[in-house]
């Protein structure tokens, strides 16, 4: 029977070469992660790695592996990430690893689980259904084509500490966010710029391919009058750069503001699902 043990008593090499050819027919496309990226990518996805587990097989090699992450303000565990290597898929790690996960989580006194699918990887979806999970929203990605012409004057910019405060405050008053949009993971990445604006906060830096990237955008007003401010004026800050953000964000939250101020959803979505832990 394979073990299941906790991911920090695992070799990060090993580990992390599980990730690698677990993902390298992902739905998206190939994850291409170096090892030297390895802990910056736990970090961004605030996995805990004590609380994440490997199933390894008999000769002690990982086979699959749940990583995951601790929501404090609610009280959830998010699964970051979940895998098994090709040799290993279909032979029911998953649902061991989703039920040690909810039986862990409950028994320290968590309210519920969380992740995020894409919608098009219907094969995790019904998974993730099987196991209890519904979904709560649609988390879209957004992009701007370069607008062109001359650069605007850009918004003052808030400190940084100022603005990890601005977001852990508005999830202290409740405010359910994607952990990747919130002052946890912001706080454990440099180079970026947040903008406020009356109900709204827009965090940008440089992305890929010369992009820029939009890495969190809030706004606690459903008419989202403020995020769509902001939205122009960072096209209008760098009208030669193409713009990004990841489908991490629900319409809810900012998604209207970026559609009025030209940018087009990307083709795939992620739903962001929770289970309850009675």
């Amino acid at each position: 029977m394979p073990d299941l043990v906790p991911a920090d008593t695992v070799d990060p090499a090993t580990l992390h070469a599980a990730f690698t050819v677990a993902f390298a027919d992902y739905v998206a496309g190939p994850f291409a992660l170096g090892l030297s990226q390895w802990p910056h990518f736990l970090a961004r996805q605030g996995v805990t790695l004590p609380l994440s587990r490997v199933r390894l097989s008999s000769d002690g090699r990982p086979r699959a592996f749940a990583l995951v992450a601790e929501r404090p303000q609610p009280r959830r565990w998010r699964l970051a990430t979940m895998g098994a290597v090709p040799a290993a898929r279909g032979q029911g790690d998953a649902p061991v690893l989703l039920q040690d996960l909810a039986a862990r989580a409950r028994a320290a006194g968590q309210c519920g689980l969380e992740l995020e699918v894409f919608a098009q990887n219907p094969r995790a979806v019904r998974l993730y259904e099987r196991q209890g999970f519904m979904r709560l929203a649609d988390l879209h990605g957004h992009d701007a084509p370069p607008l062109g012409g001359t650069s605007a004057a850009p918004p003052p910019a808030m400190a940084r500490a100022d603005a990890l405060a601005w977001l852990q405050a508005a999830e202290d008053d409740g405010l359910d966010l994607p952990l990747q949009l919130g002052a946890r993971v912001l706080a454990t990445a440099d180079g970026w710029t947040a903008w406020q604006q009356g109900s709204a906060l827009l965090v940008h830096g440089e992305g890929p391919d010369g992009r820029r990237l939009i890495r969190s955008l809030v706004d606690k007003s459903p008419t989202q009058a403020d995020a769509e401010t902001l939205s122009r004026a960072l096209r209008a800050a760098y009208p030669a750069q193409a713009i990004t953000m990841p489908p991490l964000l629900p319409d809810a939250l900012g998604g209207r503001a970026l559609q009025r101020a030209g940018f087009t959803r990307q083709p795939m979505h992620q739903w962001w699902m929770h289970c309850a832990l009675p």
